[in-house]
């Protein structure tokens, strides 16, 4: 019997939920991290500046790196990384908002793993 090779490949599914207590701030260092970037064309550059300007929440996106998350992690290459932000409600004591909601139950397909195995 043979068992089957398992994937090298994971993805690492990360939710936060941040408060922003000073948007002039964020928007600032996005500015700052869009002037100090030299791949940016400057019509791109004057875009993404706009965009930052008028949402915190892309000003957010902007100043994000999944990379920092991972890169000093030994063993691993990061493959592609996906991510946005956008502004929500957030009421930590609604019975509507559920921390664990994506992670699954017992029986879930994405954990691998059935109830009781």
């Amino acid at each position: 019997m043979s068992t089957p090779e398992t994937s090298r490949f994971v993805r690492l599914r990360v939710d936060l939920v941040l408060a922003i207590d000073d948007e002039e701030a964020v928007t600032g260092a996005a500015l700052q991290a869009l002037a100090d970037d030299p791949g940016l064309a400057d019509a791109e550059r004057a875009h993404a500046e706009r965009t930052v300007t008028e949402d915190t929440a892309e000003a957010l996106a902007c100043l994000v790196d999944p990379f920092d998350l991972v890169g000093a992690v030994p063993g691993i290459e990061l493959q592609q990384a996906s991510w946005s932000s956008e502004q929500i409600d957030y009421d930590p004591d609604s019975p509507d908002w559920d921390p664990d909601e994506d992670d699954g139950g017992q029986d879930d397909p994405e954990d691998g793993e059935q109830a009781g195995g």
